[in-house]
C-alpha cells in the first residue's frame, strides 16, 4: 500500500512523504520506505511509520470472511451483474444464456427467467421498490423490466441507433433509471412512469461510459472506462461534468461511501482510487495484487469499508480497504472467481457477487 500520495487536477500535485507497503492476505508489512526528509531523522520516522502501519493491520486480522458460492443452472451463462431484491434474494444477469436468475440465499434454490427477445444479452441489473427487476439488454438496444410474479418482460427500446449497447443502470429517488451506453458513448435517463428515454452525448470522444451509481445528493456518477475521467450528470439539465484522474487511469466500476467520497477500481493500473467531487482531489493506493491485479467489481458496506475484487490475480481475490487506516486485507475466492465484474453491498453488510467465468454466484459474509 502507498499512503500520503495525493493527486489533484494537473498542476496541483503535492508530495510530502511517500510510504510504500506491500500487503497480502491480512499480513501488512513494511517494504521499502522512501523519506524525503533530513537523513538525521530517518530512523525516527521509520519507527513511527512502521507502528502506524502495522497496528491497524493487526486489528483487521480479527475479521472473519466466509464466501459461499452456488452454480447457476444453465451452463456457460456468464453471470454478469448481481443485485439484491427487496426480499433479500440475489438476482443475476445470465448474459450468454439470455436469462435472469434468482437465488434464495436461505435454501440455495435458483429460478431462471428467459427473456422474450432472443439474444438480448442481459447485462446491468437493478431492482425497484416493488420487486421488479430491471436490466440492460446489451445486445438488443433496450432496457427491460421483469415482473417476477408473472414472468412478463416489458421492453423499452432506445430511441437512437447509436445507443446499441446499454450497459449499466441505477435508480434515482423518484424511481427513474439512469444508465450508460458504452459503445455509443452516451448516458441516458428512462422515466419509468412514461417510458420516455432521453440520451446525452459524453463530452470526451470514445470514452466508453461504464459503471454508474447514484450519489447521495441525487446526482448520477459514471466511469469513463476508455479515458482517465469520471463524470457526473446534472439530473435537471443532463449536463455532464468530467473529473480528470491521474494519467493512465482507467476507472471501470465505482462506489459511493458513507464518508462522502467516490471510490473507483482502476482496472488498467492496478489501483484503488478515491475522488472528492467537491474539490476534484484524487487519492490512490496500489492494490495488494500489484500493477496487473485488474481491480474490477467494487462496493462499500454501511460501516464505510470498501470492497472490491482483483480480476487479474489467480485465484481472484476479495479485497477490503479501510479508509480510516488506509490498510488492505485480501481473501481468495474459493472457485477462483472467474472475473467478478460487479458486486453489491446489502444493508446487513453482506456482498453479492456474480462470478462470470466459473458460472457461479456468491455471497460474502463478514464478521469480527
Amino acid at each position: 500500500m502507498r499512503t500520503g500520495v495525493e493527486w489533484k487536477s494537473p498542476g496541483r500535485e503535492k508530495r510530502m512523504l511517500r510510504l510504500r507497503v506491500n500487503a497480502w492476505k491480512g499480513l501488512s508489512f513494511a517494504g521499502k520506505i522512501f523519506c524525503e526528509v533530513n537523513p538525521m531523522r530517518k530512523k525516527a520516522i521509520l519507527a513511527m511509520a512502521l507502528c502506524s502501519l502495522l497496528l491497524p493491520a493487526a486489528a483487521s486480522e480479527a475479521w472473519k470472511v466466509t464466501i459461499r458460492e452456488w452454480d447457476v443452472p444453465t451452463a456457460n451463462s456468464r453471470p454478469h451483474d448481481p443485485e439484491m431484491a427487496p426480499d433479500g434474494a440475489l438476482w443475476y444477469t445470465g448474459q450468454l444464456a439470455n436469462k435472469l436468475g434468482r437465488l434464495d440465499p436461505k435454501t440455495g434454490a435458483i429460478q431462471e427467467f428467459t427473456m422474450k427477445t432472443e439474444g438480448s444479452g442481459p447485462h446491468g441489473l437493478a431492482a425497484d421498490r416493488e420487486g421488479n427487476i430491471w436490466f440492460t439488454a446489451n445486445s438488443k438496444a433496450y432496457i427491460g423490466k421483469l415482473d417476477p410474479r408473472t414472468g412478463e418482460v416489458t421492453e423499452y427500446p432506445m430511441p437512437d441507433s447509436r445507443a446499441r449497447d446499454p450497459h449499466s443502470l441505477t435508480f434515482d429517488a423518484s424511481g427513474n433509471i439512469w444508465f450508460t451506453v458504452q459503445g455509443g458513448n452516451l448516458v441516458g435517463k428512462l422515466e419509468t412512469a412514461t417510458g420516455k428515454v432521453t440520451l446525452k452525448d459524453v463530452p470526451t470522444a470514445r470514452a466508453r461510459p461504464y459503471g454508474i451509481v447514484m450519489g447521495a445528493n441525487g446526482v448520477p456518477i459514471f466511469c469513463e472506462f476508455n479515458s482517465n475521467k469520471i463524470g457526473t450528470i446534472n439530473p435537471k439539465t443532463m449536463e455532464i461534468t468530467e473529473f480528470v484522474l491521474p494519467e493512465g487511469a482507467r476507472p471501470r466500476r465505482l462506489a459511493t461511501n458513507p464518508d462522502g467520497f467516490i471510490y473507483y477500481s482502476d482496472h488498467a493500473r492496478g489501483f484503488l482510487g478515491r475522488l472528492d467531487l467537491a474539490s476534484g482531489k484524487v487519492e490512490e493506493w496500489p492494490s495488494p495484487g500489484g500493477p496487473a491485479s485488474r481491480p474490477y467489481g467494487i462496493a462499500s458496506t454501511k460501516d464505510g469499508m470498501v470492497w472490491y475484487s482483483e480480476s487479474g490475480v489467480r485465484p481472484n481475490t476479495m479485497v477490503a480497504f479501510d479508509p480510516k487506516t488506509k490498510t488492505f486485507q485480501s481473501w481468495p475466492i474459493p472457485s477462483g472467481g472467474g472475473v467478478v465484474r460487479n458486486m453489491v453491498a446489502t444493508p446487513d453488510g453482506k456482498l453479492y457477487l456474480a462470478c462470470s467465468g466459473v458460472n457461479k454466484v456468491g455471497i460474502v459474509e463478514v464478521s469480527r
